[in-house]
């Protein structure tokens, strides 16, 4: 065999073997985003200023509701509150006060230790879509969502690289009663998937459920001594607090566990028209709601939460991606780190009824505020469309294939000597190229962001593959994750105790689908 030929068939088997490395299965998750680059302040010391100055006002003169819960109009009194009815008004300084025991960061831990997750500070944890009755996929369309789509959903977000986070209600699977999904849901999250994940909210005992299985999971000592959830407690905007989420946030707050304590606001319906004028609601009701949490448990982990979105004045519908959102969620930010709490908000936020060019702008603007915005906890970062009713299976792999952007873009820009690369300017010198310099060949893996779902290929390659969008595409990375996906291990006996602890929960209580 000559020289040549021997050269050619090396060259073929060390192209076989990056072909067979870049094919292979690797289930792995990327840290939390830790950001090096600075943050977008939109708002002025004077312009924060007013506004927290007229929260504090609207808390003393208009107050807030706290609707069937005279346990937490009890605690209020005691505190010094006026409590006129189910109307709580808070002296000036007192709910800010009461924030102070809120610790400014806190981890929340998964069974998998190393991907324990931090939150606050310079972290940003994206966690998926959150809330959907429906789902979508080209197969089957649009359809009310199961548990077989819900256990899908939990495989994709564990096969996902750039998710931290299993997050919660990833679709609300309607084939299961109302009164026993949440055992079902939170099943799913502890043994399909080793990441961080949410408790159920839906009513206060549901949250009780959450705690005890997640006792069987980590051990109670455990729990009571660390965080290992986080859940989403909303507000009913505007200044509202209800029985079944405040019911939720207190046996979380007691048992030490984390509550994102956010507005659900649509501006012009449930908040002014004005960015500033919704900002001032938020922030008196964030103030009003950690307050209560620290009422209940001085120290207990809370996320300053941000949810806000526009309306059309012409159809009432509510629009996603607006810049009007942004400036808010830019605002909120600023308002959170002058109080010293972790942020949430943001996510893959879209109004569009399919993953098209008008989801894809939508959750770019969203997701690019995130990061510059200083967002700890981005839930709905991938799978969210048609204004939050759908959870699509394609575009959650395509938004959790731009988090990598994230990552990319929140590391800044190295200068190292590595970085510099003036031994490659030398090497390759005028009208040189690259490619086979030494610089490059000890860099190339790593240098560049490369998508795991989008196309790259010559106009010719991508006809003969069958000319697909961006759609089909990211149809065949949801079939190809979930053909590879492999359960991570969970000793024997705690599977066990869990289903006899949903088996015993279960069949205490008639199904119910109200």
């Amino acid at each position: 065999m000559s020289d040549s030929a021997g050269r050619r068939r090396s060259r073929g088997g060390g192209g076989a073997a990056r072909r067979a490395e870049r094919t292979a299965v690797n289930i792995e998750t990327a840290k939390y985003i830790e950001r090096n680059i600075p943050l977008y302040e939109v708002l002025t010391d004077d312009a924060l200023d007013v506004i927290e100055a007229n929260a504090e006002t609207i808390l003393e003169e208009v107050g807030v509701n706290f609707v069937d819960n005279p346990a937490a109009l009890e605690r209020w009194k005691a505190a010094g509150a006026n409590v006129d009815g189910e109307r709580v008004r808070i002296p000036r300084g007192m709910a800010r006060e009461l924030c102070k025991t809120a610790p400014s960061s806190f981890v929340q831990h998964a069974r998998n230790p190393e991907k324990s997750v931090v939150i606050g500070g310079n972290t940003l944890v994206c966690a998926p879509v959150y809330g959907p009755p429906f789902v979508r996929d080209v197969e089957g369309g649009r359809r009310y969502a199961t548990i077989a789509d819900f256990e899908k959903f939990v495989k994709l977000g564990y096969m996902s690289k750039w998710l931290h986070h299993s997050g919660g209600t990833v679709c609300e699977p309607t084939d299961v009663p109302v009164n026993k999904r949440h055992l079902d849901m939170l099943k799913a999250h502890m043994t399909l998937s080793d990441k961080p994940f949410m408790g159920s909210v839906t009513e206060p005992s549901r949250a009780q459920d959450s705690v005890e299985m997640c006792e069987i999971l980590f051990g109670k000592e455990f729990v009571q001594e660390n965080t290992v959830m986080t859940s989403l407690i909303n507000i009913n905007s505007p200044m509202t607090f209800d029985d079944v989420m405040m019911g939720a946030l207190e046996v979380y707050a007691k048992n030490n566990q984390a509550c994102i304590i956010s507005p659900f606001i649509v501006g012009g319906a449930m908040a002014p028209v004005s960015v500033a004028g919704t900002l001032t609601q938020v922030m008196a009701e964030v103030l009003a709601g950690i307050a209560y949490s620290q009422l209940i448990r001085p120290g207990a982990p809370v996320i300053f939460g941000a949810f806000v979105t526009s309306i059309d004045m012409n159809s009432g519908a509510p629009t996603f991606g607006t810049p009007e959102a942004s400036q808010i969620l830019y605002g909120a930010g600023q308002l959170a780190r002058r109080m010293g709490l972790p942020f949430r908000s943001g996510g893959g936020l879209c109004g569009s009824k399919l993953p098209d060019a008008q989801a894809a702008y939508e959750t770019a603007h969203t997701h690019n505020a995130v990061l510059l915005g200083g967002v700890n906890f981005m839930l709905h970062s991938c799978g969210w469309l048609e204004g939050g009713l759908v959870s699509s299976f394609e575009k959650f792999v395509l938004d959790a294939d731009q988090l990598g952007v994230l990552h990319k873009l929140a590391a800044g820009i190295a200068v190292d000597e590595n970085a510099q690369a003036m031994d490659a300017i030398r090497e390759v010198g005028p009208g040189g190229h690259y490619l086979g310099c030494e610089h490059t060949q000890a860099n190339f893996k790593t240098s560049f962001w490369r998508s795991e779902v989008l196309d790259y290929k010559p106009f010719e390659t991508w006809d003969e593959e069958g000319a697909k969008d961006s759609q089909m595409l990211a149809k065949d990375r949801v079939d190809y994750l979930i053909a590879n996906y492999k359960q991570p291990p969970l000793d024997p006996e705690i599977v066990l105790a869990l289903d006899a602890y949903i088996a015993e929960k279960k069949a205490s209580m008639p199904d119910s689908f109200m």
